[in-house]
């Protein structure tokens, strides 16, 4: 799927006065996410940043305590560039057992509240149920579901904004 057909820019699309930086990269880990932060937070100076990572750690079995400890950074290092966060659930698919499943979701619901930032529900949880709106792999939205990610997104983005001054 090309970028201008994701959620992000149509996101943009109905948000025209809103500037919207896509910093996500395919197959990203948290790790991956928490490298490229600082440079990211630098030169585009956001006053909001979505986190929306930790599927790609979750799918390789990675430790729920590691993901933790980067997306705690990521938000620390957010907010000390003075930008408000949105954390997004994101939860890893059944096959993984019960345990590892409860222990990953809730990593998002301790930090939003240990760090006190808003926590997003998994966007997926609505779209997942039908396959029609899902790659061959059965993890992935298709091209049909972005349109229903970016309406799902919005409002959230929207009630994050950081007041004018």
């Amino acid at each position: 799927m090309e970028r201008d057909q994701g959620w992000v820019h149509l996101l943009q699309q109905k948000m025209p006065d809103t500037t919207i930086v896509n910093g996500s990269v395919s197959g990203e880990t948290s790790a991956g996410g928490l490298r490229r932060l600082p440079g990211l937070l630098k030169s585009v100076q956001p006053k909001l940043v979505l986190i929306e990572l930790g599927g790609n750690d979750g799918l390789r079995g990675f430790s729920p305590k590691q993901l933790k400890t980067n997306l705690a950074e990521m938000i620390r290092l957010s907010k000390q560039a003075g930008a408000k966060v949105l954390l997004s659930e994101v939860m890893v698919p059944p096959n993984y057992g019960p345990r590892y499943a409860q222990i990953f979701t809730q990593v998002y619901q301790d930090l939003a509240k240990e760090h006190q930032v808003t926590l997003m529900p998994f966007f997926m949880t609505d779209i997942a149920i039908h396959p029609d709106l899902m790659q061959a792999d059965g993890i992935h939205p298709n091209q049909a579901a972005q349109a229903q990610i970016a309406d799902f997104v919005q409002p959230w983005l929207l009630d994050t904004q950081p007041t004018p001054l």
